[in-house]
């Protein structure tokens, strides 16, 4: 059951969610900048390196088979104030890492912060988004944790590159925010009434309602072709800045990260000037062709080109994924909002975790520029997919409307 809420009720609960979004996955980003460092002085191997995305995304897909629907039964307050808890806790295990299964350790509990923040968190800031703008929550919820990404990984590099504190100095200033962050959530207001079931809705299934079946197709293949991208970027960032872009800078890798992730904003925004269908079909094909700039700049070694196709891609990506977003949300209840958030993140990580996990198994094998090489392949299916779906939906609506 929905409670009823006031403006400056909803408002204070609208900025305390978005502000949770950013600070979780500010703090699950920051150790991206810094794996190249780690790959030296814990002597790890490409594999590690992609393995290390790996033990994020399956976190997260866990937490949101297991955890996604537990919002609706204990309340979205007291889960949110958990999920910044256990972002606490893995910046601790940063803090100490000292082997190559701490740093797993810790990427695997930031992925279960992660992925309760993308239903429980996420589901809460819609609850008390405003009214108007509509496309507001869709988004903040899509562009939050990308910003908060990218500034966590420009805000560790920086930390590093300009020997400004510890790595360890890094972790500390995210456990600090995230106690801010939980005393907003404290003072925030609860949305749902809380009801029993908690141990049925531990049992793992995906919840979509049926009547956004047929828009599933089109926003699949927009989620999976994005969020494999942003796996690539996350293992490979600092990879790419020193192989072959010929620099060790660790300002340069958060920056090749943070140019993919934080333009993903801006692409949210553009999106509430299409409709939801035109902001997909837009926002792929464009994502596809910044993808080649992106696998053509780094074929011949120059940055600047790379990193204006990465903004490019960014931006493009927001817009896709908001325009998917919106066209699954704009047709869901209150009821299943938390469901359907878990299954879109369960999908969209699902899409970043496996195509990394084989590049993990085959990293030996094969040169990082080859590895590009195979995601330009699989945004291109996923771009033919999507366009495909898109078209069949555009002719049964006309059906329909006829």
């Amino acid at each position: 059951m929905t409670k009823k809420l006031n403006l400056n009720e909803r408002w204070t609960g609208f900025i305390a969610g978005t502000a949770s979004l950013v600070v979780v996955y500010a703090a699950s980003s920051a150790p991206i900048p810094l794996l190249n460092t780690y790959l030296q002085t814990l002597d790890l191997t490409s594999g590690d390196l992609s393995m290390t995305a790996v033990a994020y995304f399956v976190g997260c897909v866990i937490s949101l088979l297991t955890f996604a629907r537990v919002s609706n039964h204990l309340g979205r307050r007291p889960v949110s104030l958990a999920t910044l808890a256990l972002s606490a806790i893995a910046c601790v295990i940063f803090i100490y890492v000292q082997n190559a299964p701490m740093l797993l350790i810790g990427r695997f509990v930031q992925g279960i912060a992660s992925g309760l923040a993308s239903s429980t968190i996420t589901a809460y800031t819609v609850d008390n988004a405003p009214t108007s703008p509509k496309w507001l929550s869709a988004a903040v919820i899509s562009g939050a944790p990308v910003v908060g990404l990218s500034a966590g990984a420009f805000g560790a590099g920086v930390i590093k590159e300009y020997s400004l504190g510890s790595m360890s100095f890094t972790y500390e200033i995210f456990i600090v925010l995230l106690a801010f962050c939980a005393m907003l959530m404290a003072v925030g207001p609860e949305t749902v009434t809380r009801t029993r079931g908690v141990i049925t809705s531990l049992v793992p299934r995906i919840s979509i309602p049926r009547n956004i079946y047929y828009l599933l197709p089109a926003a699949i293949s927009i989620f999976v072709g994005t969020w494999a991208i942003g796996g690539f970027y996350q293992a490979f960032s600092s990879t790419m800045a020193a192989d072959l872009l010929n620099t060790n800078s660790i300002i340069v890798a958060a920056a090749v990260f943070a140019c993919l992730m934080t333009p993903y904003a801006i692409g949210g925004w553009l999106s509430g000037r299409f409709e939801p269908e035109e902001a997909q079909r837009i926002g792929i094909v464009a994502f596809f062709l910044c993808i080649a700039a992106v696998i053509y700049s780094l074929k011949v070694s120059i940055m600047i080109p790379f990193l204006i196709a990465t903004v490019l891609a960014g931006i493009s990506q927001g817009l896709g994924f908001t325009g998917s977003m919106r066209s699954l949300l704009d047709k869901t209840s209150q009821e299943d909002r938390a469901g359907l958030l878990s299954s879109i993140y369960l999908i969209s990580y699902s899409g970043a975790a496996i195509p990394n996990l084989i590049v993990a198994r085959l990293a030996s094998g094969f040169t990082l520029f080859e590895i590009a090489v195979g995601y330009g392949l699989l945004v291109a299916l996923v771009c033919i997919i999507s366009l495909f779906a898109l078209s069949r939906n555009k002719r049964q609506h006309d059906l329909t409307e006829n």
